[in-house]
């Protein structure tokens, strides 16, 4: 096991936090053949919850940015325990989709998005490129400011 990943987490400075169990009735992951699909993420760290509130209310987009990374934190942290805690196993990020719980005429989404996107692509180098969504909704659970899941290719 070569490490590149792991390593590459530290150089980063990157501390993932422990991967959240579900809230429901869902598993946080299921691996189906090649492809990985993480179940929804929010600003979760370690038993807390982060970022609670309206991006156009409580947070500006800079905050909402901040939100989104956690929620990309916590989706790398879910998939390594997919991948056995070998995150080289990673062939490459392919969607992600984020979630931005808003005020009516928020239009900054992409932005917001660009939280997980950049720490895709930050980790995983060109294998972190992705296809994408970036929605805003009246509401998330438990009124978090992001919400993001993904579908990782593995090896």
């Amino acid at each position: 096991m070569s490490n590149e990943i792991e390593n590459r987490l530290t150089e980063l400075s990157i501390v993932l936090p422990q991967p959240a169990n579900p809230a429901a009735n869902y598993v946080p992951y299921v691996v189906s053949g090649n492809l990985v699909f993480i179940a929804g993420q929010i600003p979760f760290w370690n038993g807390d919850i982060l970022h609670i509130g309206k991006v156009g209310v409580e947070f500006d987009v800079e905050d909402a940015v901040k939100s989104a990374k956690v929620c990309g934190l916590n989706i790398i942290a879910q998939l390594k325990e997919a991948c056995g805690g070998n995150l080289d196993r990673v062939v490459r990020c392919v969607k992600i989709g984020v979630f931005v719980n808003c005020v009516d005429g928020f239009t900054q989404q992409p932005q917001v998005a660009n939280g997980v996107s950049d720490l895709m692509v930050e980790v995983f180098g060109e294998a972190g490129r992705h296809a994408r969504f970036a929605v805003g909704t009246n509401a998330l659970p438990r009124n978090v400011a992001t919400e993001a899941d993904a579908v990782f290719e593995i090896k």
